[in-house]
C-alpha cells in the first residue's frame, strides 16, 4: 500500500517525508487557502523533495476549462496528477487528459457507478471520499471495498485512493481489503505509531537496563 499526505503544509510534508512515509501528496482549494500563500509556490516546493505523483485540483466547471487548467498545472511540475472532478464535464475532461498523457484523480467519488465511470473514462487514480460517507450514516469503507471488485473483475489500470480519512482504523481497514493508496492527514500517520503498550514495554525496559547498570558499576 501507498501512503500520500493530504494536505499542502510543506513543513507537514517534509517530516512525514523523512520518515520515509510518503509515496505522494493530495492537495484541494481548501487546503492550499489554509497556508495562505502562492499556489505554485507550495507546488514547486514539494514537489522538490516528493517525487511521487502531487495531486492538484482545478476549479472550472465545464471541460474546457478544466483542461485549460490541467494543461498549465501539468506544466508546473514532472509528477503533477491532476483533480477533476465527478462530473460529465470531468469525465471528458479525464478523457481528454488520458488522451494528452497527463494523469488524473478523479475526487468526490461516492459510488461504484461514478468509479467505473471513471475507470472508463481513462483516470490514473479515482478518490472515493469514506469519511464523508460515514458522517451521513453510510459505511464508507464498503464502497471502497466494491471499486477494489469492480477493478479486478475487469483489470482497470486505475488505483484508488482511500481519501477522506479520518482515522489509523480507515488505512487498517483499507489495508485489509487491499486498496492501492489511503491519502492521510498528517495527524493520522501520527497516531499510526501510538500503542499504550509499548510506551508501558519501551519504560519497563528501559527501568530494568538501569538496574543492570547499576549491578554493573
Amino acid at each position: 500500500m501507498k501512503f500520500f499526505i493530504d494536505t499542502a503544509n510543506v513543513e507537514a510534508i517534509r517530516r512525514a517525508h523523512e520518515r520515509g512515509m510518503v509515496d505522494g501528496v493530495t492537495t484541494n482549494p481548501t487546503l492550499v487557502a489554509k497556508e495562505g500563500r502562492d499556489f505554485r509556490q507550495i507546488v514547486e516546493e514539494i514537489a522538490s523533495f516528493v517525487k511521487g505523483p502531487i495531486s492538484l485540483e482545478v476549479v472550472s466547471e465545464d471541460a474546457e476549462g478544466m483542461m485549460k487548467e490541467a494543461r498549465e498545472l501539468n506544466g508546473w511540475i514532472d509528477n503533477a496528477a491532476i483533480k477533476i472532478p465527478m462530473t460529465w464535464e470531468g469525465l471528458k475532461a479525464v478523457k481528454m487528459c488520458a488522451e494528452e498523457g497527463i494523469k488524473t484523480n478523479v475526487t468526490l467519488v461516492f459510488s461504484p457507478n461514478q468509479a467505473l465511470l471513471a475507470a472508463k473514462a481513462g483516470a490514473t487514480f479515482v478518490s472515493p471520499f469514506i469519511g464523508r460517507l460515514d458522517d451521513v450514516g453510510h459505511y464508507g469503507m464498503q464502497l471502497v471495498s466494491d471499486i477494489v471488485e469492480i477493478y479486478n473483475n475487469y483489470d482497470f489500470e486505475t488505483e484508488v485512493i482511500v481519501a477522506s480519512v479520518r482515522h489509523p482504523v480507515h488505512v487498517y481497514e483499507a489495508a485489509l481489503i487491499g486498496a492501492d493508496i489511503v491519502t492521510m492527514p498528517p495527524a493520522v500517520l501520527d497516531k499510526m505509531v501510538n500503542h499504550p503498550l509499548t510506551d508501558v514495554g519501551i519504560k519497563r525496559f528501559l527501568a530494568d537496563w538501569e538496574k543492570v547498570r547499576k549491578v554493573s558499576r
